[in-house]
């Protein structure tokens, strides 16, 4: 779903920073080979990622939900010179094309790739990260939240992507649907949690920008 008019949209992309050729080969095959392209990031809300990672420039990145990797090299333009990235995806048929994307890109043995259930590989990272990404299954949006606030300085920021779920966060809540069910109760905890402060950008599906107090 999209929040702005087409042609708004397309000012607004025409007006931002272009995206890096990488980026534009990698959206291209991944629209010819790859089921579902829709879930890559895309040109807007990637410049928007690229931006945030580079005004924060964080030493450890993490994220949760690594698809094709676009969105993944969005955050590592904004890295430290020490810095790395780690990427999570359950899904081990697509690590070879998101290496050969890293590779290409100049800081590829500082993308660090983590096939399997996030819940179970988060917990082994010993690392404290400044910076996370999360999208992937909506219904564990609450748990990863859990699972990553103790592993925050103050001043990290954790952005959400989908959080506005193509508008069906301000529809009747359907009995069977638990990725709404589970988004509504992660912009509830978002917004009144004690440890953060919260914005949501109307960017594609919604784009929350979260700063640890």
């Amino acid at each position: 779903m999209d929040f702005l008019p087409e042609k708004i949209d397309d000012y607004v992309v025409a007006h931002s920073q272009p995206e890096p050729e990488l980026l534009t080969e990698l959206s291209r095959e991944t629209w010819q080979k790859v089921l579902a392209p829709r879930m890559l990031s895309g040109h807007l809300q990637g410049r928007v990622l690229s931006m945030l990672s580079k005004l924060i420039q964080p030493v450890h990145i993490l994220e949760i939900g690594t698809y094709t990797g676009y969105s993944a090299l969005c955050l590592a333009e904004g890295m430290s010179d020490n810095g790395e990235l780690h990427t999570i995806d359950i899904n081990e048929e697509l690590h070879d094309f998101q290496r050969k994307y890293f590779d290409r890109s100049g800081v590829g043995d500082r993308i660090m790739q983590h096939t399997g259930n996030a819940l179970e590989i988060i917990p082994k990272l010993k690392k404290r990260f400044d910076l996370v990404f999360i999208d992937a299954d909506k219904r564990n949006y609450p748990n990863y939240l859990e699972l990553l606030l103790p592993r925050l300085e103050k001043g990290a920021v954790i952005l959400s992507d989908n959080v506005l779920w193509s508008g069906k966060v301000i529809e009747p809540l359907q009995p069977d649907d638990e990725d709404t069910a589970a988004l509504l109760q992660y912009n509830k905890i978002l917004n009144e949690h004690p440890k953060l402060e919260t914005v949501i950008l109307p960017i594609r599906d919604g784009l929350t920008i979260s700063r640890v107090r």
